[in-house]
């Protein structure tokens, strides 16, 4: 396992200031776990390419519950009806800004890193094709809910 924190932190930071500015919520970092793949725990997935200095995956998942709690707080009055089909979008969204500042902490800090476009996915019967390799996941804990990020980079 050899995950280096200066990778793994621009994620953390970026997430972390992220729920901070636009919900005003703090996230709490929890135990950290190694796992065999970056495959998500929750509902919703948020999947994110790395290339560069480092290749692999960054994985953010969450419960439904989290996400309509960020839905509601990113689009106030929001119906259910909407929710159910803008919900992706809003997710979507919160996840540009997390890669968006995590690409200005690299840059600032020299590292060159190349990230995808953030991917959306939900639901627990669809199926993605990860890297598979020894990931770090980090349970982050908020009053929404707990997002977890899986790091998976060599």
């Amino acid at each position: 396992m050899n995950i280096n924190a200066e990778y793994v932190n621009p994620f953390l930071e970026a997430a972390s200031a992220v729920f901070k500015s636009i919900m005003n919520v703090e996230l709490r970092r929890g135990k950290l776990t190694i796992k065999e793949l970056p495959d998500p725990s929750h509902d919703v997935a948020i999947i994110i390419g790395i290339t560069g200095a480092v290749n692999g995956e960054v994985v953010y998942s969450m419960g439904f519950n989290m996400v309509y709690k960020i839905a509601e707080t990113l689009a106030p009055g929001i119906d259910e009806k909407q929710m159910k089909s803008e919900y992706k979008d809003i997710v979507g969204e919160l996840a540009n800004m997390i890669t968006g500042n995590a690409m200005n902490l690299f840059a600032y800090s020299g590292k060159r890193i190349e990230m995808t476009t953030p991917t959306v996915v939900e639901g627990d019967n669809f199926t993605i094709t990860l890297v598979k390799q020894t990931t770090l996941g980090i349970n982050l804990y908020s009053p929404y809910g707990q997002l977890e990020m899986n790091v998976a980079l060599k």
